[in-house]
């Protein structure tokens, strides 16, 4: 049983593909707190994911958007205020892919055109429905917007390609939209930093098995889960949180602070 921390809310969710993705457990978590949703993601992705069966599940309307693409954002959010009869109260980004990475190119013989292409749906779609957002008026007073970011931004996680400088991005565009967001109309925009997570995407990453229980080791805490990951993302659309904005968050179990642990050399 939720607390009700979203009662009256209502909002957008990027990016559910399956019951392994964050924005899945964000979902099932945010309607457990008495949210309203709109679930969303690429046309592509919705062919190969199980979108439709949350979207049964949590009586929530399902709207195929390109986030690359003006129009499907402008329709997008035009008919998620016809659905939930009224502007958004929160967003959450959670949309990323590099062509290099899945193809297994080497970031040091990567395809421009690829790269361009990662920077468009994992860091640019993210300025984009901002600005659609805020010519639309599409958010209430007080919102709060959240896109999901990964420390390689900060340090070199070799495996992880040109994802590394779209997660960098992605929080420039937090904290720049942020300032504007905030001065326009009191709109909260962060960035949450979290572990690696055995999602669908995640697991394809070469290397990712110990990727994942390195952090876990590094980590004092180890890593957060995809359901901590939920409970933070709705504490930062609550009303709980409403003086923090342009911060990027990590929710890592200490990742982030760690020089050296004793547990990964098994002392």
């Amino acid at each position: 049983m939720g607390n009700n921390l979203l009662k009256g809310k209502k909002g957008i969710i990027f990016g559910a593909l399956d019951d392994q993705s964050i924005a899945w457990k964000v979902a099932e978590k945010v309607v457990e707190e008495g949210g309203e949703i709109v679930l969303t993601n690429a046309p592509v992705a919705m062919r190969f994911g199980a979108i439709k069966e949350l979207g049964e599940r949590l009586n929530a309307e399902i709207i195929p958007a390109d986030a690359t693409s003006n129009d499907d954002l402008e329709n997008l959010l035009v008919k998620s205020e016809e659905i939930l009869g009224g502007k958004m109260d929160f967003m959450l980004h959670s949309i990323g892919m590099s062509l290099n990475v899945r193809k297994k190119r080497a970031y040091n013989d990567s395809n421009y055109d690829f790269m361009h292409k990662t920077f468009d749906i994992s860091a640019m779609s993210f300025h984009r429905l901002m600005q659609m957002a805020m010519k639309k008026d599409s958010m209430n007073e007080w919102g709060s917007i959240i896109g999901l970011t990964y420390i390689a931004a900060q340090r070199v996680f070799p495996d992880y390609g040109e994802m590394a400088e779209s997660k960098s991005l992605l929080e420039s565009f937090a904290r720049s939209f942020g300032y504007h967001y905030a001065k326009a109309k009191n709109v909260r925009v962060n960035t949450i930093s979290q572990s690696p997570t055995m999602t669908t995407a995640g697991s394809g990453v070469e290397g990712f098995q110990q990727f994942f229980d390195y952090s876990d080791r590094m980590s004092p805490l180890g890593n957060a889960s995809a359901e901590a990951c939920a409970n933070y993302c709705v504490a930062m659309f609550s009303d709980l949180t409403r003086m923090v904005t342009m911060q990027n968050l990590y929710h890592d179990g200490g990742f982030s602070k760690m020089g050296m642990n004793p547990d990964v050399f098994g002392m």
